[in-house]
C-alpha cells in the first residue's frame, strides 16, 4: 500500500503516518479504528463547507445555504469524492468486509474521507484541513447550480416533467444482483410520452431509482432540445376584441382604421315605427237650404 500516492492526491503530507493509517482503518480490521477521527472530521467538514458557501454565495439566504451545505456533506457527495481519490485502494478492512465488498460500500468510503479530514486537523492544523477540503470541493461547486443543488435526481426529474406538462416517470426494479447482505438493485425508469427507457443501479432500491432518474433527466433534456417548438398561433384580431369585451371591427373596413362615424349634425335619429293611424273622416259643414227643408210648425196652444 503506497500511502505517498494518496497524500499527493490530497495535497497534504502527514508528519505522523500512524494518524493516516488509523484514518484508513475500519473497525472490522482492528481495535484502533477511525470512528473517533470520523466524528472530528465531520465537524471540521461542516464548518469549512459553511465558510465556503458563505463567501461564494452572498445573495443566498440562510435556509438555502443550509440546504446546500447538507447536500455537499451528505454520504453520496463524500462517496463521489472518495471515488475520485480512489480511496478504496487504501482501506484497511477485516476479512469479512473484504469478502462482502466493503471497499465499494458508500458508507465506508464516506466515513473514511471524514476520518482523513480529522487526521489532517490533528497532524497539521485547522488551516491545513481547510485547504484540503477546499481543493476537493471547489471543483464540485464550479459545476453545480445553487438553485437545484440539494434536490435529488427524482425530484428534479419530476419538477422538469411537470413544467413541460408531461406525465410523471415510472420506476420498476428489473433485477437484483449479489448476495443478500450486499445486493445491487437494477431499476428501470420510463417516460412513456417521450419513449425513454433507462436503467440505474444502486446498493438499495432508492439508490437505483435515483441513478435511473439522473439518466432519465439527461435523456429528456436532450430529446426536448432536438424537438422544435411549434409556432404559437395568433388569434384573429376580432376574436381578441371579443374576448376583451370590445366591439368587433367591421369585416369590410381596414383593421387598423376605426369605422367612420358621421358628424353629429348629419346623424338622423330613427324613431321606432308606429302602426299607421286610421284615416280621418272628412267633415263637411253644409248649410241646409230653406226651401228644401220641411217647415217646422209651432204647436197651437189650447185656449183655456
Amino acid at each position: 500500500m503506497d500511502l505517498t500516492l494518496l497524500q499527493n492526491r490530497l495535497g497534504y503530507t502527514f508528519r505522523d503516518v500512524a494518524l493516516l493509517q488509523q484514518a484508513l482503518t475500519h473497525r472490522s480490521h482492528s481495535g484502533l479504528h477511525n470512528e473517533r477521527l470520523e466524528f472530528l472530521g465531520d465537524s471540521i467538514l461542516n464548518c469549512v463547507v459553511a465558510s465556503i458557501l458563505f463567501d461564494r454565495y452572498s445573495r443566498i439566504d440562510e435556509g438555502d445555504l443550509s440546504r446546500l451545505r447538507a447536500n455537499l456533506v451528505k454520504q453520496q457527495s463524500l462517496y463521489e469524492i472518495a471515488q475520485r481519490l480512489e480511496l478504496s485502494h487504501f482501506l484497511r478492512l477485516g476479512e469479512g468486509e473484504l469478502k462482502s465488498g466493503g471497499f465499494r460500500r458508500p458508507s465506508i468510503l464516506a466515513d473514511t474521507l471524514e476520518a482523513l479530514f480529522g487526521a489532517i486537523f490533528l497532524d497539521g492544523s485547522f488551516e491545513a484541513a481547510r485547504k484540503v477540503i477546499r481543493s476537493l470541493y471547489i471543483p464540485v461547486l464550479d459545476n453545480v447550480d445553487p438553485k437545484t443543488l440539494g434536490k435529488d435526481a427524482k425530484t428534479l426529474l419530476q419538477e422538469f416533467l411537470q413544467g413541460k406538462k408531461i406525465a410523471l416517470p415510472q420506476y420498476n426494479v428489473v433485477a437484483t444482483h449479489g448476495a443478500a447482505h450486499n445486493q445491487e438493485f437494477e431499476v428501470e425508469c420510463l417516460v412513456p410520452k417521450l419513449d425513454i427507457q433507462v436503467f440505474g443501479t444502486g446498493g438499495s432500491r432508492r439508490a437505483g431509482e435515483q441513478a435511473a432518474a439522473k439518466l432519465a433527466l439527461e435523456a429528456v433534456q436532450k430529446v426536448l432540445q432536438k424537438t422544435p417548438t411549434p409556432p404559437r398561433k395568433s388569434k384573429p384580431r376580432n376574436s381578441q376584441l371579443k374576448l376583451a369585451g370590445i366591439a368587433t371591427i367591421q369585416a369590410d373596413l381596414p383593421i387598423d382604421e376605426p369605422p367612420q362615424v358621421p358628424p353629429a349634425s348629419a346623424q338622423v335619429r330613427h324613431e321606432p315605427e308606429s302602426p299607421p293611424a286610421a284615416p280621418a273622416q272628412a267633415s263637411f259643414d253644409i248649410e241646409p237650404k230653406a226651401d228644401n227643408l220641411p217647415h217646422k210648425v209651432a204647436p197651437h196652444s189650447k185656449s183655456a
